[in-house]
């Protein structure tokens, strides 16, 4: 066999390349079928392998065009989710203007119906309500709220009717938000104390700040039975509520769910998680112990001491762990901060520029 055309590579030693040119002149009919193999068979594969691919993803897309509502032009994988852009509720405004009321997109692969006017809004939410009952699940944010214990994330059930039934008939109560009066009046009447502070030294009142402070700790008070502003705390909830906005590539395609543990996204949401767990531990530590030690006035109740109550009482027969309150609390505490705190930087944005002590 010839050798004058071969490349044998220079890292080998001597004993490497006589044994190596030892086998190709006693496999020459080896060499040549992996050579037709890698050549000829592998490239012929692909264009089958990717053809079996569009195929399987036509024959799916083919099988959802039975009595479903217009839908824009999907692409693989991605589905509509280049349609939608920053600012998602303009996006969905333009496609509903062309595509009707009730619109149907893909969010990767989640199937999404828009509704646009009140009326079909109503034929989901009032008519059909029980069809539409069950939350979208999410691997972050079941994670951080105990696998979605509380109201806002379990699925319907008898444990969302029972935790519900505790809910309003307990914790957002007429009775309940009465028994509240007094610490908001409280704490409005600091935060009127700190404006006539500020307009004495002549400074400028920041509105926003304001708000947002007697926003997050009458809700404190409220559900935790204290303030907690820290620094501590102002970082947790604000790690929070940027975790609950983030996109996850695999909660839309499930395929590429490695994309959010290279970003980091699955690790931040068990830090926050732990976090978050170890602080409601101990606030709720924290309430055991007074209530062991002295009687909470029925007016200083927070939400804690209630459900702490009503875990021992088990009137109903609906047991429910520690966690479970730990849910409730987050969810509850969070997501009004954050409520609260859209609404009040709309409201008070062009204050904080130009505030007038009068």
């Amino acid at each position: 066999m010839e050798t004058s055309n071969l490349y044998i590579n220079p890292s080998l030693n001597s004993k490497q390349q006589i044994r190596f040119i030892k086998l190709l002149r006693t496999s020459p009919k080896m060499l040549f079928s992996m050579n037709l193999f890698a050549y000829f068979v592998v490239p012929s594969f692909i264009p089958i392998l990717l053809a079996i691919i569009y195929l399987k993803w036509l024959s799916s897309s083919s099988k959802t065009h039975k009595n479903l509502p217009p839908s824009p032009w999907k692409l693989p994988i991605i589905g509509n989710l280049h349609l939608v852009g920053k600012n998602y509720h303009r996006s969905l405004r333009k496609l509903a203007r062309k595509h009707g009321p009730l619109m149907l997109m893909h969010l990767g692969s989640v199937p999404v119906v828009v509704v646009s006017t009140a009326h079909a809004a109503q034929e989901i939410l009032k008519t059909n309500e029980l069809v539409f009952l069950d939350r979208g699940e999410s691997d972050i944010i079941r994670k951080i709220t105990y696998g979605g214990k509380d109201i806002a994330l379990s699925n319907y059930g008898e444990y969302w009717r029972q935790l519900r039934s505790i809910v309003v008939l307990h914790l957002l109560s007429n009775k309940s938000v009465q028994s509240f009066q007094q610490v908001r009046e409280e704490e409005m009447t600091l935060m009127i104390k700190k404006i006539q502070e500020t307009c004495g030294s002549n400074s400028v009142v920041n509105f926003t700040n304001l708000i947002l402070s007697l926003s997050n700790d009458v809700i404190c008070r409220v559900a935790l039975g204290r303030k907690y502003n820290g620094k501590k705390f102002n970082t947790m909830v604000e790690q929070f509520k940027q975790l609950v906005v983030a996109f996850s590539v695999g909660q839309y395609i499930p395929s590429l769910s490695w994309v959010d543990k290279l970003r980091g996204l699955n690790a931040r949401s068990q830090k926050i998680a732990k976090e978050f767990d170890e602080f409601l531990e101990g606030v709720i530590e924290e309430r055991v112990c007074i209530d062991t030690k002295e009687s909470v006035d029925h007016q200083d109740r927070s939400f804690i001491d209630i459900l702490l109550e009503k875990q021992k009482e088990d009137e109903s027969g609906f047991q429910f762990s520690r966690d479970t309150i730990k849910a409730v609390i987050l969810v509850t505490n969070t997501s009004a901060i954050f409520i609260l705190a859209l609404i009040n930087y709309n409201t008070f944005s062009k204050l904080r520029v130009n505030s007038v002590c009068l």
